[in-house]
């Protein structure tokens, strides 16, 4: 579980306008253990929040645009969160983009931070990650945590 502090105007998926001010609790009560390299299906990242206790070296590969977009029922503008937990592996897990999945430009010009795709093992092995929808096939990935 996590708090964000968010302050400004909050404009909602069902219509609601108005504007926040103080910490949102984001709880995720589904989790998606991903423990080998390989590419994540649509559905466990949807959950917005990825397990890994692998002992070994891991690669996860975020699914296509396309995939993503109909799962999520993305469009243009739409924001998304993932959160990856590597405390209970053994080694380091590196996330990857696949088609109409692009690194943002802090991400490319920025490697030691926004850039930063891989997520050490252990007690520091925490990691979000924000993805932003350009179409309803195709986001924009940095890593903001």
């Amino acid at each position: 579980m996590s708090n964000t502090t968010f302050s400004g105007p909050v404009t909602s998926t069902n219509g609601f306008i108005g504007s926040l001010v103080g910490a949102v609790t984001i709880s995720h009560t589904t989790q998606a253990a991903v423990n080998s390299t390989g590419t994540a299906t649509a559905a466990q990242v949807a959950t917005g929040y990825i397990t890994s206790t692998s002992a070994a070296a891991t690669t996860i590969t975020l699914p296509t645009g396309t995939l993503l977009g109909a799962e999520l029922g993305a469009t243009q503008g739409y924001v998304f969160e993932l959160s990856v937990d590597n405390t209970a592996g053994a080694s380091t897990v590196t996330i990857a983009v696949a088609v109409n999945g692009i690194k943002s430009s802090a991400a490319v010009t920025t490697a030691g931070s926004f850039g930063d795709v891989s997520v050490v093992a252990g007690p520091t092995g925490l990691a979000r990650f924000t993805l932003m929808f350009s179409s309803a096939t195709a986001y924009v990935f940095t890593r903001t945590a």
